[in-house]
């Protein structure tokens, strides 16, 4: 399929690169360097031999979520948003943006998050799971009351969040400790922010802001195929929970997915059949994944073409407005 709009595809600036490049390929550090950085020729090349026609760029993870010290934060989100506004700039027709914003202080994120949406033109904002607070074992979610006018503002503004995941502090999460292998994509990723989204469902801010729309990466990180019996638990002891809905109604009506490193077709058909058809969109996970693998997976999965067509660039056309 031509024309594919991709929507979780990763860029760094120096001062967050070294951040993500221990998820780097054994022997291929340079290549993942050089291809984070990279927001011209190298990028423009592989999308155009895959078949995608557009990108919405954002910064890599953990990003400006692990900068504990606020003010470092609001200064590194400034200058990356920058970057990535000069880049959509160069490419108009290739590229959009999702913001980085620096949790740590509510009122910073939500002045940059207007300004990258109202005068940068970026789509939305992707926050890369909960925010390291002034110092490093000092952690919070976003169903924390502080982010209420967050939250308000992104309904307000009328674009979308991308919850994107990070490890765990290891310190946090002992059952990982000597199974490194259970760590970052493979595993603690999902469970990390799965657990985040639905803390986001429990706390009611859907209720309270219900054109708010949010999306998770890799086919739900795996939250479509356990809702039924989070539901079904929860049901029998709701403990207090403030959510006025069921986590499947928040899921179906205030959620997106993406294929973004989940190339695998009888999990895209789950999501299609628990979420619709029309809330699944095209990713690559670019660099993390190769545009290729992607592609030709996508291109050649066993789905209707019309479905093909919604998931691979529609979809994504209609929640961003894209031409």
């Amino acid at each position: 399929m031509t024309g594919k709009i991709a929507i979780e595809e990763h860029f760094a600036i120096e001062d967050t690169l070294r951040e993500s490049t221990e998820y780097a390929l054994p022997g291929q550090l340079n290549v993942f360097e050089r291809r984070m950085l990279d927001v011209g020729d190298e990028r423009l090349r592989e999308m155009d031999a895959h078949g995608i026609a557009f990108a919405i760029l954002s910064l890599n993870a953990p990003g400006l979520q692990s900068i504990f010290d606020r003010r470092k934060a609001v200064d590194v989100g400034r200058r990356a948003n920058d970057a990535l506004a000069s880049a959509v700039a160069r490419h108009p027709d290739r590229y959009a943006g999702f913001a980085a914003v620096p949790m740590q202080d509510p009122d910073a994120a939500i002045a940059e998050l207007t300004r990258a949406v109202t005068e940068l033109g970026f789509k939305g904002v992707m926050v890369n799971g909960f925010s390291q607070v002034g110092d490093a074992d000092t952690i919070v979610y976003y169903d924390d009351p502080r982010y209420r006018a967050f939250w308000a503002t992104v309904e307000q503004l009328g674009v979308p969040f991308y919850l994107h995941p990070r490890d765990p502090l290891p310190e946090r999460v002992t059952f990982y400790e000597g199974h490194p292998w259970l760590r970052g994509a493979s595993w603690a990723f999902g469970v990390e922010t799965a657990t985040h989204a639905l803390r986001l469902m429990a706390s009611g801010i859907f209720d309270t802001h219900p054109k708010l729309t949010a999306i998770l990466g890799h086919l739900g990180e795996m939250l479509p195929y356990c809702i039924w019996r989070f539901d079904h638990r929860v049901r029998k002891r709701p403990r207090g929970i403030p959510a006025r809905k069921t986590f499947t109604e928040y899921l179906r009506s205030n959620f997106f997915v993406t294929t973004s490193g989940n190339f695998h077709t009888n999990t895209l058909r789950t999501a299609v059949a628990e979420l619709g058809v029309e809330r699944v969109l095209f990713a690559v996970d670019y660099p993390f994944e190769e545009c290729g693998d992607a592609a030709s997976w996508f291109d050649g999965c066993e789905i209707p073409d019309a479905d093909r067509e919604k998931i691979g660039r529609t979809n994504a056309a209609q929640l961003f407005a894209l031409k």
